[in-house]
């Protein structure tokens, strides 16, 4: 029996008839931006909020992937979200659509997981009990929910005892893009390992050599560690990411749902993986004692969908290896993943494709070159395109508007507006808007007048005119707003009230 065969039989008997409920706080860190994954992801609507594999977006089900645990003499708290500032409704609005309760740390700049777990440490200790931390990315997919369970567990003891838990997925191929762990020493009475090495993407002979061994597993970034141990862990190791999370942490502002850190504080801390501040100073190989890394395999079917052609690998296929969302037609077509947004695909012939198409941008890559989507990506913001930021929809924390038409000197937008809610009160110097209500009711404010507009009644707002937009109804309000003027821009707005928190 290899050391992953025995690790794992070790973690099916989890000790958790201890009579000791263990304080599970689980960490969502959902701060990337998926790239590799355009046109579907966006840097203002990222991969984890989409539902790339299901109807639950990556951040639902991520933050779903511990119910069950209380059987398991495990107590799960509210989960601690770290998110982008500017994602912040979004991920907000589809985490209470799934009746989910979640306290949201925000981070003014991206600064990479290790000053983001840094301030979730941080937020947890301030609730006055030092929790087991569950640390998992948004953006992951988790196929056998009960085997996650039981690693969970397993590293949650560890982590109870001081350790810092890190999971190594065990490997079904020699796969060369992903990172990979060495266990080490078995952990006494644990189905657990000490943390050997860290190792680097590696080259095909080598990943084979790897796979052969049965001690090395995929490096997943899903760790565990009691809030108190990855502070303390922080500050010995890199006293500088500590210091400006912490200042940060302490001058950020907490409206009761949301910890707005400070931005400066925040944008001078180093930007560090959770890997590369902590995690490679506690392999048994660097001779460091001072902190006990831990290994626990993870066998439940994960994956990162990093790419078109993970997505592909993991999804349901056809007779011919072809996968479909949306509305698509295959003819004599192979190994091929179609996703539609709204218009047909017809695949013809095709063979290791991927073909994804949104209302703003299609993609066709062959299967083999998804990787370097990303590419594509980078071009696009050279070239101050906004397919590379936006969808044609964007969100907002009233709603929604969908840019439908533009040309010179014109723009026209359908807006829905949730029941209850309301735009800024605004102006713009360069373009004038024509409301017209297609459905619902609007409360219009225009200068010094407040008016209501049934459906198929509209107004005029013009340029330099104080006015602000609501729904005081309890059905969605649907407006088509048509823009004139010399710059049509989003940036010509300014706020003057708003209830958002943007002014």
């Amino acid at each position: 029996m290899n050391a992953t065969d025995t690790a794992l039989s070790g973690a099916s008997t989890i000790a958790a008839d201890t009579g000791v409920r263990l304080s599970v706080q689980p960490v969502i860190l959902a701060g990337g931006s998926g790239t590799r994954l355009w046109p579907m992801s966006r840097e203002h609507f990222p991969k984890q909020l989409i539902g790339l594999i299901g109807d639950q977006s990556l951040l639902q089900a991520t933050a779903n992937r511990l119910d069950g645990l209380s059987p398991m003499n495990m107590r799960v708290a509210a989960a601690i979200v770290v998110c982008n500032e500017e994602h912040r409704f979004t991920t907000a609005e589809q985490l209470r659509s799934h009746g989910r309760r979640a306290r949201l740390v925000l981070e003014p700049v991206p600064r990479n997981t290790a000053p983001a777990l840094t301030a979730a440490a941080l937020h947890a200790l301030r609730e006055g009990e030092d929790a087991v931390l569950v640390v998992m990315p948004a953006d992951h997919v988790v196929a056998n929910q009960d085997a996650f369970h039981r690693a969970i567990c397993e590293g949650a003891r560890c982590a109870e005892e001081g350790a810092i838990v890190t999971l190594s997925v065990v490997p079904s191929h020699a796969e060369t893009g992903y990172g990979y762990i060495k266990m080490g020493a078995p952990m006494h009475g644990r189905g657990a390992w000490r943390l050997e090495r860290f190792v680097e993407k590696p080259h095909l002979e080598l990943a084979q050599q790897y796979l052969g061994s049965g001690e090395y597993g995929w490096n997943a970034g899903i760790f565990i560690v009691r809030a108190s141990t990855w502070i303390a862990a922080i500050e010995h190791y890199q006293p500088a990411i500590h210091a400006a999370c912490l200042a940060a942490f302490e001058r950020g502002i907490d409206d009761g749902e949301c910890l707005r850190l400070d931005r400066d504080a925040f944008a001078s801390s180093p930007s560090d993986s959770i890997d590369y501040a902590v995690m490679e100073h506690l392999a048994s190989d660097r001779g460091d004692d001072m902190f006990a890394g831990a290994v626990v395999p993870l066998d439940a079917g994960w994956s990162d969908v990093g790419s078109w052609d993970a997505i592909w690998n993991i999804l349901p296929k056809d007779d011919a290896s072809n996968v479909a969302r949306g509305r698509v037609m295959f003819e004599g077509a192979s190994s091929t993943y179609a996703h539609s947004e709204g218009r047909l695909i017809a695949c013809v012939g095709t063979r290791n494709l991927v073909v994804v198409e949104t209302a703003d941008a299609i993609l066709v890559a062959d299967k083999s070159s998804a990787q370097n989507v990303k590419a594509i990506v980078g071009r696009i913001k050279s070239e101050q395109g906004s397919e590379a930021a936006d969808h044609r929809k964007v969100h907002r924390p009233w709603g929604h508007y969908d840019s439908v038409d533009q040309g010179d000197r014109f723009q026209v937008k359908r807006i829905v507006v949730k029941p209850g809610a309301r735009l800024s009160l605004q102006m713009h110097h360069h373009r004038a808007e024509h409301w017209i209500v297609v459905r619902g009711t609007a409360l219009v404010t225009r200068g010094s007048e407040t008016f209501i507009l049934a459906e198929n009644e509209s107004t005029f707002i013009p340029i330099g005119v104080q006015h602000r937009l609501e729904n005081p109804g309890k059905m969605p309000l649907e407006i088509i707003e048509v823009q004139s003027g010399t710059y049509l821009g989003e940036d010509d707005i300014v706020r003057f009230e708003d209830t958002y928190g943007r002014s």
